[in-house]
């Protein structure tokens, strides 16, 4: 009997899942945002929020809960109901915190993906007076003059950090870290003279840059960036495989079902692929990436690997 009855159960289930999903969502949908208003995270949910609010036919609200590197953020966006009414925006930094924190969730596990939202590379920024026009001259005044060149980063463990350690292993090089609290900081020193070198975004960067307080070497993603063009990538300087970038994207707790989860990728797709969205993300020098949310989730989970191993070779910890 039970075998005759498994296959009316299952059909029972899937019309109860689909009915679910086309009625969602009955109200407003929450997205958390891990970081304070304005940076980067917070600029991407509210962006694409508007537009998927509009083509859900409900409000989406954008709640910052900020905390301990994102960590309480993203501990209550994961924990929360699997129902589709809370998400959470993650980025490079959800990736980075496995390596350097004992975390409250499991990132891979209790994670549902959803969609990628972006992709922008970062420059390789140096201050005028540093002999250096281009990535193969800065690779040979490196080692040529080991830890003469101070880099500045947004903090210890945070992904600027990374990278740029990331980009002194691939090419045998060392320099000295000298960390800010944020991005912003650590340029404007670097325009002062304080530090020769810094990792940045490129709507951080490249203002400097046309301005000539900056002189940029090299953007760090795998092709060249629409944006600014006529800068070279890593890998065309002679640093085979050197390919990294800050990311962000849309996750929820695990056990959404899956009717809502595709509802959810289709309507952000829409929005992120749109020409108002994508041409805003671009004049920053930032790529939309809608995917399938299986491809989004073997990316988050590649890229806290790729992590652990940077943070192994560097030795990095967080006090």
């Amino acid at each position: 009997m039970k075998r005759k009855w498994a296959p009316v159960a299952a059909l029972a289930l899937t019309l109860c899942t689909c009915a679910m999903a086309q009625q969602y969502p009955t109200k407003p949908v929450r997205i958390v945002v891990p970081f304070a208003p304005g940076g980067g995270a917070d600029f991407m949910g509210r962006l694409t929020g508007q537009h998927v609010g509009e083509l859900l036919g409900h409000t989406v609200v954008i709640e910052n809960r900020v905390g301990a590197a994102g960590i309480i953020g993203y501990d209550f966006g994961l924990k929360a109901p699997p129902d589709g009414y809370t998400l959470t925006v993650v980025s490079t930094t959800y990736s980075i915190l496995p390596s350097l924190y004992k975390l409250p969730y499991d990132p891979v596990k209790d994670m549902q993906p959803i969609i990628g939202f972006s992709r922008g590379p970062y420059i390789i920024a140096v201050h005028p007076s540093l002999p250096a026009n281009n990535i193969k001259e800065l690779v040979a005044l490196a080692k040529a003059k080991p830890n003469s060149i101070n880099y500045a980063s947004s903090g210890t463990g945070a992904n600027v950090h990374l990278v740029t350690e990331m980009f002194t292993y691939a090419t045998g090089t060392k320099m000295v870290h000298i960390p800010y609290k944020g991005t912003g900081p650590g340029v404007i020193d670097t325009i002062a003279g304080q530090t020769s070198l810094v990792f940045a975004s490129m709507s951080a960067a490249m203002p400097y840059v046309r301005a000539g307080r900056l002189k940029a070497l090299a953007v760090t993603s795998a092709n060249r960036n629409p944006a600014a063009p006529e800068l070279p990538t890593v890998i065309e300087s002679g640093v085979p495989g050197y390919d990294t970038f800050d990311w962000q994207g849309l996750v929820g707790p695990r056990g959404i079902p899956r009717p809502i989860v595709e509802r959810l990728n289709a309507e952000y797709a829409k929005v992120l692929r749109s020409r108002d969205v994508s041409e805003r993300l671009l004049k920053d020098g930032i790529v939309a990436s809608p995917g399938a949310p299986d491809e989004f989730g073997a990316f988050i989970a590649s890229e806290i690997e790729v992590v652990r191993k940077i943070v192994a070779q560097a030795g990095i910890k967080v006090e």
